[in-house]
């Protein structure tokens, strides 16, 4: 093996990454929009509900319980009726996401210590906000229910049911910091798979490629010239996302930043692996780009976790997911930045991501090395 023509080779590459002034964008400055834009948007937290009030009952302990909602801080009161039958037309025309109704003596029902039954309407259309405040009201209900049943009567406790909660890792339940790191995975797919794949199959249409092919150079040596650019370009762009994660958006990475910098270039092996496949198989860029993403990008995103419960999907997505190399970097990198896990927690993931990412990288360059040939 060649040390000059390798050097060479890695000048010439880098040369005409920094003459296409329209890759350059799509490089540095795309991944931390994506990072900044994604870790805004995508939040599964629901606040500020529009709620509508149909209160029947008119008393004090029925503002009292109206309260408790405006009170919980996901709630804001909208509109108010005294008339039940335009409930639903809030409800159709989108004006409010949940109606509460409470019905006439309602008071009464809860100062003689009976059962008091009020109607919540939600709007199911946006099906994750009605399962979220569904669990809101549930929430708000039972606590109002608790510390009615709790207080002194005659002298004697009812009764009630006190339940400690706690939420570890991400004490506030706020989604930004489960999203976030995987949006940081999710940038080094796209960048560097695609990336990849584009750069090789566009010295295929400009003859670059097979200009080179003609030289002395032998077909291992290029392939590690055309990879080791992209492996730099990525441990940059994990350092660029990483410092806007944790500066911008305030996630602190608890465990240990080499370790998920090492880590990650086990995932590289896969990524750089596939986007070498991929130009095996396009004749063109806008080919590539969308094998790339209609192929390996999109359905990584479904199955990995990454948005979606994998507990939820059906038993053979369950399994298929095993096979997804970015189900198991999700799980090694929100363990080191959430958890602060070490090596000794995360070693199966690790080892998985090994064996796949060599797998997938070994299979990937006989492939391109038979192309050459």
């Amino acid at each position: 093996m060649n040390i000059q023509r390798i050097t060479a080779l890695l000048i010439k590459e880098f040369g005409q990454l920094v003459k296409d002034k329209r890759m350059l964008p799509i490089v540095f400055v795309a991944p931390v929009l994506q990072l900044t834009l994604l870790g805004y948007a995508a939040s599964l937290d629901v606040k500020n509900i529009s709620m509508l009030v149909c209160d029947l009952d008119k008393s004090h302990i029925s503002r009292d319980f109206i309260s408790t909602f405006t009170n919980a801080g996901y709630f804001s009161i909208e509109y108010a009726t005294d008339d039940y039958s335009e409930v639903q037309e809030f409800l159709d025309r989108g004006k409010v996401t949940m109606a509460l109704v409470l019905p006439p003596k309602f008071g009464d029902r809860v100062l003689r210590r009976e059962t008091a039954t009020v109607q919540v309407l939600l709007d199911g259309s946006e099906g994750n906000t009605a399962a979220i405040t569904m669990g809101y009201v549930n929430q708000i209900i039972g606590r109002y229910s608790t510390n009615i049943l709790a207080e002194v009567a005659g002298g004697q406790r009812i009764g009630g049911v006190n339940a400690e909660i706690r939420a570890w890792y991400n004490p506030a339940l706020t989604s930004r910091n489960f999203m976030v790191p995987g949006v940081l995975v999710m940038i080094l797919l796209i960048t560097t798979t695609t990336l990849t794949a584009m750069a090789i199959v566009k010295e295929k249409e400009i003859g670059t490629l097979e200009q080179v092919m003609v030289t002395p150079i032998r077909s291992s040596e290029l392939i590690l010239g055309k990879l080791v650019p992209f492996i730099l370009i990525a441990a940059l762009n994990v350092s660029v996302v990483t410092s806007v994660m944790v500066f911008g958006f305030g996630i602190p990475i608890k465990g240990s930043v080499v370790l998920l910098f090492s880590l990650a270039g086990l995932f590289l092996l896969t990524t750089l692996g596939l986007g070498l496949f991929v130009s095996t198989v396009s004749r063109t860029q806008q080919q590539a780009m969308m094998t790339a993403m209609f192929f390996i990008i999109l359905p990584m995103m479904y199955i990995s976790g990454f948005v979606f419960p994998i507990e939820n999907m059906p038993e053979p997505l369950q399994v298929l997911s095993w096979f997804i190399p970015m189900r198991h970097f999700l799980v090694i990198v929100r363990s080191i930045i959430l958890k602060g896990a070490g090596f000794s927690t995360i070693w199966l993931e690790a080892l998985i991501l090994l064996v796949m990412g060599i797998g997938i990288l070994v299979a990937s360059v006989l492939r391109f090395r038979k192309k050459l040939d």
